[in-house]
């Protein structure tokens, strides 16, 4: 069993992961997307394969971290529609396997709080984005194996990637809102661990 003194340490009364590679665990995070149908139904989805880790670093704001997520494994409860999304019309899954998130910059904004900064890249297309971290804690699981949690958000105009496909709706506005939520939920554990 892993003992919380060498993977852990304390930072400002927070007991948070100690320096060094952590990667996500697969099992326990969830990789999703809010997008809108009819411009007012909300449509979930998230990808059911990804590898990502995070180099904690001795300074917060010296931590990096990237993802990369394999596009056809999108899933979205629906196949039409995942097949629609996996086609030319949106990730082009076919000549863009994967997309890709490398962070450039961290900024501590509370005692839990900071805001990832990277480059998201999806159909080659690379823009800048700022995800809202929340550091939830450090936990233990049943095999005695420690895990960093963290939730992040952000929301992006899909056209800024290329995903510019929609349809008019005869009673006004569009079929697919230009609007996604990115929601992560993230276990991470030291690497080697996983």
């Amino acid at each position: 069993m892993a003992q919380a003194t060498e993977v852990t340490r304390m930072l400002n009364g927070v007991e948070v992961p100690a320096p060094g590679k952590w990667v996500f665990d697969k099992e326990h995070t969830r990789i999703g997307f809010i997008g809108r149908h009819l411009m007012v139904t909300k449509v979930r989805g998230y990808f059911h394969e990804f590898d990502g880790s995070i180099m904690i670093a001795e300074r917060p704001e010296d931590s990096t971290a990237e993802v990369t997520i394999v596009t056809n494994t999108v899933d979205t409860g629906l196949e039409m529609r995942d097949k629609h999304l996996r086609s030319a019309d949106f990730f082009e899954i076919d000549k863009y396997p994967t997309m890709s998130f490398k962070s450039t910059g961290v900024e501590v904004t509370g005692q839990n709080e900071l805001k990832l900064t990277g480059d998201l890249t999806v159909r080659d297309v690379t823009h800048p984005l700022t995800l809202d971290v929340e550091f939830e804690g450090m936990a233990f699981d049943v095999m005695g194996r420690i895990r960093a949690v963290f939730s992040a958000s952000a929301e992006i105009l899909r056209d800024d990637w290329g995903l510019t496909w929609n349809q008019a709706i005869e009673t006004g506005g569009v079929f697919v809102g230009p609007k996604v939520k990115i929601e992560i939920d993230l276990e991470a554990v030291p690497e080697g661990q996983e």
